[in-house]
Formats: C-alpha cells, structure tokens, sequence
C-alpha cells in the first residue's frame, strides 16, 4: 500500500480494511508489511484523533467510575480525604476538589492528572 496522511473518510476505511487484512494474515512486525503497518497505525490514529476525539470526562465522574471498578466506598477514602461528609460533599459537587485532593485521588486510585487539569 502506497501509505500517505489520510484525508477522507474512504481514505480511511480503505487503511482499516487493509489493517485488518494484514491482522488476519499474522504478520510479524519486523517483517516489511509490518513496519507498514506500523506506519498505518499511526496514520489511522492521527485521523481519529482529528475526526473522532473523545472528550475528556468530568474529574467527579471519573473519581466514581474509579471508585466503582476498585469495589471503594467513600469510607474508604477518609483516612486519606476527610470525613466520610466531605467526601460526599466533593463526590455531589458542593465542595470544590483541591489540588491536593486531585493529587491524592490521582495516587489511590489512578485517575489521570490531565483529567483533573481539565
């Protein structure tokens, strides 16, 4: 495939369906149909980022969703937090999340920074 930036939404269908050609034949990475692909990939990555980007959820959402895939309740952030109050506060957005708070959650629960500088 002659690989060049992709341009239209054909463009890119046309690099997917040739992708999947190249995933269902196996090949190897080192192999020369392998750094093509590599190189569509990246190609393909770059359009969607432009065509399809995905917004950057809401930082308490993000936190419960968190909260949620750990088995935590908000007990279970008080001796890092506060009281088991202000965690509701922050977690119902009646109390702003502080920096260090943000930091402290970034930490225990792996939420991304960028989703709190948001």
């Amino acid at each position: 495939m002659n690989l060049r930036p992709i341009k239209t939404k054909r463009q890119y269908e046309d690099y997917l369906n040739w992708v999947d050609e190249l995933f269902d034949k196996k090949v190897k990475a080192s192999s020369p149909e392998g750094e093509e692909l590599q190189v569509a990939l990246l190609l393909i990555k770059q359009y969607e980022d432009e065509h399809y980007p995905i917004p950057i959820p809401d930082p308490i959402e993000a936190i419960k969703l968190k909260m949620a895939e750990k088995g935590l309740k908000n007990k279970d952030l008080v001796g890092l937090i506060g009281s088991k109050g202000y965690i509701s506060s922050i977690l119902n957005g009646k109390k702003a999340l502080t920096l260090e708070i943000a930091r402290i959650l970034h930490k225990k629960l792996g939420v991304p920074a960028e989703i709190f500088l948001s």
